[in-house]
C-alpha cells in the first residue's frame, strides 16, 4: 500500500445502500486525517445540501459541497452535488459539469473517477460501494489503467451487492473493504 505522502486523493463511489456505509466511515476517521476525501453518490437531483449536513455531525474533520472551482485542499471531506458531474482540472481545481447523465446518473461515479485517475494517477485510491448499477466500473478501470488503488466493498456486506460485485468481477482490485474496516484501512494511510 502506498504511504499517506504518496495517496493524495481517496474518491469514494456509491449508490443505493452505501450512505450507511459512509456514515459509519465518517465518525470513525482520525480528525487529523490529512488526505482529500471525495464522495460521489447518486441522489435525487432536488436533494439540495441535505447530505453535507447530514455527514458534518458525525465528524471534526471539513464537509464541503463542491461548487465550480473548488480548490482542492487536505483534511477535507468533499460532496459532490447533486445533478452535477465533477471533474478534476488539475490537483487544485474541481469543476461541476451538467452534461448528459452517464449510467443514468449525474453524478456519475465512471465520470469522477475517469477523471481523478486521469490527473492523480498513482497517487490516488477509488472506493466503489454498495449500488444497484454498473456505474463506476469503468471509472475503477481508468485508475488501474493509470496505476491508482481499486477498493471494493465485499459484496456479501453491500445492501445491494449489483455494483461491487459487477467490478470484482472485472477489475483488478487491490483490496476487499467490509463497511465496518474502511476507515481503518483509510486511517492507517498517515501511518505508513
Amino acid at each position: 500500500m502506498k504511504s499517506q505522502t504518496d495517496i493524495e486523493l481517496i474518491v469514494i463511489g456509491g449508490s443505493a445502500g452505501s450512505l450507511q456505509v459512509i456514515i459509519e466511515m465518517i465518525k470513525s476517521l482520525n480528525d487529523s486525517l490529512d488526505i482529500p476525501i471525495l464522495l460521489v453518490l447518486h441522489r435525487k437531483s432536488q436533494s439540495g445540501d441535505i447530505l453535507r449536513t447530514l455527514l458534518e455531525q458525525f465528524t471534526k474533520i471539513p464537509v464541503i459541497e463542491v461548487e465550480d472551482k473548488t480548490e482542492v485542499i487536505h483534511r477535507a471531506v468533499y460532496v459532490v452535488p447533486a445533478d452535477y458531474h465533477l471533474l478534476f482540472e488539475n490537483k487544485r481545481n474541481m469543476s461541476l459539469d451538467s452534461s448528459e447523465k452517464m449510467n443514468y446518473s449525474r453524478p456519475s461515479i465512471d465520470v469522477t473517477f475517469r477523471s481523478a485517475a486521469e490527473v492523480y494517477g498513482e497517487n490516488m485510491i477509488g472506493v466503489l460501494l454498495s449500488g444497484a448499477n454498473a456505474d463506476g466500473v469503468e471509472g475503477l478501470s481508468y485508475i488501474k489503467k493509470y496505476n491508482g488503488k481499486v477498493w471494493i466493498q465485499d459484496p456479501e456486506t453491500a445492501e445491494v451487492e449489483y455494483m461491487p460485485k459487477h467490478a470484482i468481477e472485472e477489475i483488478d482490485y487491490d483490496l476487499i473493504i467490509r463497511p465496518d474496516n474502511l476507515a481503518d484501512y483509510i486511517n492507517q494511510l498517515q501511518y505508513l
